[in-house]
């Protein structure tokens, strides 16, 4: 790991070769499938390139790989299930929005309302207003802060006022001149 650190190729390669089988194994062992150890091998190993200057000489190498082979595993286990919870969010709108389109509204004035704001915003007001959802629970769903969703939410009933105002000047001519 020394020279490896000193940027001998030919150490990491060994360094690799020698540590990859087991640590494929314990990855394998806690993953869902091949596909995703072969993913989290190779994730730990680009990991292991971008820190190598913290490993201190003097310490076990093991330990310090399997370390970084554990974090790798909770921060792709946390982002899994990040993506199921959009996922399941998404299915909800998906199963609101029939609901709304069976109640006969009309999906291009719909459409037409929400033209204007950009898809984060949209995604906000979709989480809030169509999914019930609380500020903080969008935060952690979009993984911005509270004072950003706020900003966002704003922002986007901001544009629906001027949008709204102009589809009724459209629909009544001359009330808005």
């Amino acid at each position: 790991m020394s020279r490896y650190q000193a940027g001998d190729l030919a150490a990491a390669r060994s360094l690799i070769e020698l540590v990859s089988p087991n640590l494929h194994r314990y990855l394998a062992a806690q993953s869902a499938n091949r596909g995703d150890a072969d993913d989290l091998l190779q994730e730990v190993w680009l990991r292991i390139h971008r820190v190598r200057h913290t490993y201190q000489p003097r310490k076990p190498l093991l330990p310090w790989v399997y370390a970084i082979a554990h974090r790798v595993r909770v921060d792709h286990y946390r982002r899994a299930v990040r993506t199921r919870v959009r996922e399941q969010r998404w299915e909800e709108l998906r199963e609101s929005a029939s609901s709304f389109e069976a109640e006969g509204a009309h999906p291009s004035e719909l459409q037409e309302l929400l033209a204007p704001l950009s898809q984060s915003e949209r995604e906000v007001l979709q989480m809030m207003k169509i999914s019930g959802m609380s500020l903080e629970e969008v935060a952690r769903a979009t993984e911005c802060s509270v004072g950003s969703v706020k900003q966002k939410v704003h922002r986007a009933y901001g544009k629906l006022r001027r949008t709204m105002s102009l589809v009724g000047a459209k629909r009544q001519p001359g009330v808005f001149s």
